[in-house]
């Protein structure tokens, strides 16, 4: 799939679609400082966000559920009292093996401008 990406804002302008074919190591390393926060780890785009209480945790959750509705791809959470841990894998890709799709990112730029939002804004 992999378009091409040269800014975040490229991600954030971008929707998902369906993917057949993973990404290579080099494009996922390519696209990687496009989302700053995030990581490879086990195969996974991650990220921790951390919040000052459960209220605030818990919003970003619900609005991370509606991004990931609208643009039909569901990260795994991992949700405590002030952190939710986000890992972002295609599972359809590499006949159904699963890795990372450009999906991944997009995702991950709206998550991370979901989380500066919240942020600003006191959330």
């Amino acid at each position: 799939m992999s378009a091409d990406f040269a800014t975040g804002a490229d991600l954030l302008a971008a929707r998902c679609r369906p993917a057949k074919d993973a990404l290579t190591a080099d494009a996922a390393a390519r696209l990687l400082p496009l989302v700053p926060g995030w990581s490879l780890e086990n195969g996974k785009l991650c990220r921790t966000f951390g919040f000052l209480n459960y209220y605030r945790t818990m919003a970003f959750v619900n609005a991370l559920a509606y991004l990931s509705h609208a643009e039909d791809h569901h990260p795994e959470m991992t949700v405590t009292y002030k952190n939710c841990t986000v890992r972002y894998d295609t599972h359809s890709v590499n006949d159904g093996r699963g890795g990372l799709s450009d999906n991944d990112f997009i995702c991950a730029a709206k998550a991370g401008a979901l989380f500066a939002q919240l942020d600003k804004a006191g959330a």
